[in-house]
């Protein structure tokens, strides 16, 4: 093979960390250059005073959720258009459908999993 066959992947690289860097460094230089403090750092409302506490933090569930939803999305990504492009493939030859069906025991293991240490529950102890 000759280099000029990579020459397209190699632009693309190249423009990716050229733009990438100069985000960065536009960044850097037109950027906040004040010092903190509390006034700059504290909440703005509208110009009023924040009152009250702020908002608490999302518990550690609302993110687990949020991963499982990725990840079943990224099964339905891959699954859906392996069936519809090739469903003579999935009717006909099984060494082609195995890692497909490895692929949803290994979710359908996790999920199960996840339903027994109660992951998807969602009614939180009241805190005192």
């Amino acid at each position: 093979m000759e280099l000029s066959s990579y020459t397209a992947v190699l632009v693309q690289i190249a423009v990716a960390l050229g733009i990438g860097i100069a985000i960065v460094g536009a960044s850097h230089i037109f950027g906040q250059r004040a010092k903190r403090n509390a006034l700059k750092d504290s909440a703005y409302e509208c110009g009023n005073e924040p009152e009250g506490t702020p908002h608490p933090r999302f518990g550690a569930r609302f993110y687990v959720v949020a991963m499982l939803f990725v990840l079943f999305d990224i099964e339905v990504v891959f699954m859906i258009p392996f069936a519809m492009a090739y469903p003579e493939l999935v009717s006909e030859k099984l060494p082609i459908v195995l890692p497909a069906l490895f692929f949803i025991a290994v979710l359908a293991v996790g999920i199960f999993y996840e339903v027994k240490k109660d992951v998807l529950n969602w009614n939180f102890p009241k805190s005192n």
